[in-house]
């Protein structure tokens, strides 16, 4: 689907109301559901991992493909798991998994920290 911050633009429903049938476009393909059916569908946003540092979720569901390879790195699917607080689901292809797991891109930080502490105890002493 072609959404904006797991918000669906409004061309995504069509209701009308003479037939009491509301409308669905998922992924281009429409689903009619009488109004007695809206318990089958279910309101779900998305986030990518790097929106939800710092947050946490009742359930993740992380999908995962070869197809996204630039972005499959040990530290992203870290910290998409450790978002889950009852629950979460990795779905998709066993390789792609394998390869995040193997995948270590992260490299050191040079933010002179260190650095940086020092000269404020240096500051702070005179």
């Amino acid at each position: 689907m072609n959404s904006i911050g797991g918000v669906l633009p409004l061309s995504w429903l069509r209701v009308e109301t003479e037939d009491g049938v509301i409308t669905l476009n998922f992924d281009g393909r429409e689903v009619a559901y009488e109004l007695g059916e809206l318990d089958e569908v279910a309101l779900a946003y998305t986030a990518t991992v790097h929106k939800s540092q710092g947050s946490e979720y009742p359930a993740i569901v992380i999908p995962m493909a070869t197809q996204h390879y630039p972005m499959l790195e040990r530290n992203l699917l870290y910290t998409g798991v450790t978002r889950g607080k009852q629950l979460v689901v990795i779905i998709g292809q066993p390789k792609a998994l394998a390869i995040a797991v193997r995948t270590i891109k992260s490299m050191r930080r040079l933010t002179n920290l260190a650095e940086r502490l020092r000269l404020g105890e240096m500051d702070s002493a005179s």
